[in-house]
């Protein structure tokens, strides 16, 4: 084995690890709202700074092998994939934060008749799925795996748009639980956007393993 490949060796590893870490965030996020579990959320701040501490040094073990290594071909497609990737798990990793941050702030728990109505905790649940997937795909090179999650987006996005019907329609009947819904529907967006995120992640993998960049093409 190359020193190149030792390299590349331990960042697949370590990005496998901020991986982990960003899905634990996902999973104590949706567990603190539907809980109303305030401790939870300030694990997930504590969580937050170790996932900052791992896109840092990601980011400089990738330049790193870029300037010493010169790598070409897969390789070269592999630093690329995860500097990108690594952009993207912390930006989801500030979702959950930020998720965290409502629900610490908030003074009632969340009303379980408007979470269902709002399908927010399934959107919890095929996010969650979709970055568990990822890291699959990602872990084992896993193209076709890559792609189903291109199409799992779509089912986000569709629920963001009825979910902001079903709350327009509640905050006329719900005077009362006005900052609720607001949370709600910030707690909805959020989640879309992690779904954005995790679609990226399945570019990136699609793109180091097939060369090809999907970014701005049909799946």
């Amino acid at each position: 084995m190359t020193h190149l490949d030792t390299e590349i060796k331990q960042l697949k590893k370590d990005t496998i690890e901020m991986w982990n870490l960003v899905i634990v965030q996902m999973e104590k996020a949706s567990k603190a709202m539907i809980d109303f579990d305030k401790g939870l959320a300030k694990d997930i701040n504590t969580i937050e700074k170790r996932v900052d501490a791992f896109e840092l040094k990601l980011n400089m073990d990738c330049e790193n092998i870029l300037a010493l290594f010169n790598p070409v071909a897969i390789d070269l497609r592999f630093v690329i994939a995860v500097l990108k990737i690594n952009y993207n798990l912390e930006r989801i990793g500030d979702y959950a934060n930020s998720i965290a941050g409502i629900v610490s702030h908030s003074d009632t728990e969340f009303d379980k008749e408007l979470l269902d109505s709002t399908q927010l905790t399934k959107m919890f649940e095929i996010s969650q799925t979709m970055l568990r997937e990822s890291l699959e795909a990602f872990e084992y090179e896993n193209n076709k795996l890559a792609r189903e999650i291109l199409t799992q987006d779509e089912q986000l996005d569709k629920i963001n748009v009825s979910a902001n019907a079903v709350l327009k329609n509640s905050i006329e009947t719900n005077h009362d639980k006005i900052e609720q819904h607001l949370n709600i529907l910030s707690i909805i967006r959020m989640l879309e956007r992690v779904g954005d995120q995790t679609k990226n992640l399945a570019e990136e993998i699609i793109f180091f393993i097939e060369a090809k960049v999907l970014r701005h093409s049909k799946p």
